[in-house]
């Protein structure tokens, strides 16, 4: 199971002095632990209200919503059916660390992800021209 740094990205925002001194105020007067903290919140909220819109858009283009991994055996067992893969997902995919370059070129026909996509340097390499 990945721990909670493995399934966080870290991003950069740019705020202006005003809106991170209200901030910084709403975290003195301890409604928030820090700046993370409200963040985090303002962005659960804003999601929340954009929820039935992105319900429907992750239904429409059959995205997987959440983390989806790929070990070395999943990915031996579709070339073995002689199919390939197409990786949708919405939030994470992973494909572990053992997974050859060869095996990932011969099985991944295309990856689309909205949020974070996890595999070696050498397997995002094969696949470079499959990756939406």
């Amino acid at each position: 199971m990945m721990n909670e740094i493995e399934r966080s990205e870290k991003i950069t925002i740019n705020l202006g002095p005003v809106d991170l001194g209200q901030i910084d105020l709403l975290v003195r007067e301890g409604f928030y632990g820090n700046r993370t903290d409200f963040i985090r919140t303002a962005i659960r909220a804003q999601l929340a209200t954009q929820a039935s819109a992105i319900e429907r858009t992750v239904s429409r283009r059959t995205l997987v919503l959440g983390i989806q991994q790929f070990s070395r055996a999943d990915l031996e067992r579709v070339r073995a059916a002689g199919e390939t893969v197409r990786i949708r997902v919405l939030g994470l995919a992973v494909i572990a660390d053992d997974v050859s370059p060869e095996l990932a070129s011969q099985t991944i026909a295309e990856v689309e992800v909205l949020g974070a996509f996890r595999a070696g340097a050498a397997v995002k390499a094969a696949i470079a021209s499959r990756i939406v």
